[in-house]
């Protein structure tokens, strides 16, 4: 019997038996034994520990214990609405405030990055036509002389098709080499509110009004509010998260830049967020696939998701709910009622629906914020915890250290042997 190993493919959705094999390969390696017991003795530890927190019986409805997790996010997102003196980035100048406090917190610093000098040829190159006529500009000469280089780029994605932009304008940085890059600040900042008509359509789509320019160093935030419970949370949630990406994508393009001949087919495929299209052949060693986005928003029964993997996005995750405890306590002293979803990250457990099914509940952060903003759409997360799950199971075996050097070592090539 391996009571363990089968309750953790249940959570994964994962074969059983490849569980089997993951256990005895890295057991033999590490010399370690029950970590898999250890995994699910912690993940019940801190389920019981929770549920006493939020006054909910253990042996609760499916639905009692999603319902005081959100009620918990409810009020924590009302806790750091009212730290920030009722800020929810509706304006330019509330938005730059909380960005600056979070910038601090996360201590975003330098990144290897695209000249600027570069990215404006490239704009004299293609013309964002689009972009132009929404700005009022005859030549891209008088629009750069006017307007924001960042901030124009930023545009590209809400106004400049993907066909155009993948077909088109990208085809440029297919010519890059590592002498177009600099070392410059991570830059965060907010859009005029002139982009806000522009941008609504991607408000709307992606429920959140963040991005980021990974081949910039940027993180942007558009000043709109959706009106939303949770949407103060999801946002700094989101502004640390990226503020944890793009230094991981620059040390991604400093090693690739030790290639110059294969640095742009390799910036490229970092940029599309390329993942191994092949299944593994079985070997003596046991592979792990590296992941390097979350499939399951795209398809939830994607093949990828239920093989042994690391995923470095639940990295920046973990982190950036760690720059959350600690932006709370820096501007409130209530870092204590946040800290309650310190290491949670990757735990989750089956509760009873109304007709006795088993139904999986995720602690996970951020998958309860996600669950609160789309809850009149009755969409519930699970994807950020089973992500951080794969994660946790390596490092109980190596470390952290180890999940990140493997991440960046083999990312390109998409997986790796043990």
């Amino acid at each position: 019997m391996r009571n363990a190993a089968d309750t953790i493919a249940k959570i994964l959705k994962a074969d059983k038996h490849s569980i089997y094999k993951m256990e005895d390969r890295l057991s033999a390696i590490t010399g370690k034994k029950e970590v898999l017991e250890k995994i699910i003795e912690e993940n019940n530890q801190q389920v019981n520990n929770r549920l006493l927190d939020l006054g909910v019986s253990r042996n609760a409805s499916v639905k009692e214990v999603h319902d005081a997790l959100i009620s918990k996010i409810e009020a924590d997102d009302n806790l750091i609405f009212n730290a920030l003196g009722g800020m929810v980035c509706d304006s330019q100048n509330d938005c730059n405030k909380i960005l600056k406090l979070a910038q601090k917190v996360a201590a975003s610093n330098h990144g290897f990055f695209l000249k600027k000098e570069v990215a404006r040829k490239f704009l004299f190159n293609e013309p964002p036509k689009k972009i132009m006529e929404f700005l009022g500009y005859e030549s891209v000469e008088e629009m750069l002389k006017k307007e924001s280089l960042l901030e124009i780029y930023s545009g590209l994605r809400f106004l400049e098709g993907n066909e155009w932009q993948n077909k088109v304008f990208f085809k440029q940085y297919e010519k890059l080499t590592p002498d177009d890059f600099e070392e410059r600040p991570v830059a965060i900042h907010t859009l005029s509110p002139k982009w806000n008509e522009a941008t609504k359509k991607f408000v709307l789509k992606k429920w959140h009004n963040i991005s980021h320019l990974k081949e910039l160093g940027v993180v942007f935030v558009i000043p709109i509010s959706l009106g939303i419970s949770g949407e103060v949370l999801r946002m700094l949630s989101l502004v640390f998260h990226y503020l944890h990406e793009i230094p991981f994508y620059s040390d991604l393009f400093k090693i690739i830049a030790k290639v110059p001949e294969t640095f742009s087919e390799n910036f490229v495929s970092l940029l599309r967020g390329d993942v191994l299209e092949r299944h593994l052949a079985d070997t003596e060693k046991f592979s792990f696939l590296v992941i390097q986005r979350y499939l399951a928003k795209d398809d939830e029964n994607d093949w990828r998701l239920f093989y042994p993997h690391i995923n470095p996005e639940a990295t920046h995750w973990l982190r950036a709910e760690e720059d959350l405890v600690k932006m709370a306590g820096e501007i409130d002293g209530f870092s204590g009622e946040l800290a309650f979803w310190r290491n949670l990250d990757w735990v989750g457990d089956y509760f009873k629906d109304e007709v006795g099914e088993d139904v999986l509940v995720s602690f996970n952060l951020v998958d309860s914020v996600m669950s609160l903003v789309r809850e009149k759409e009755l969409i519930k997360y699970l994807y950020h915890h089973q992500e951080a799950l794969w994660n946790k199971i390596f490092m109980e075996y190596f470390s952290n250290e180890q999940l990140e050097k493997f991440s960046k070592e083999y990312l390109l090539q998409g997986y790796f042997e043990i």
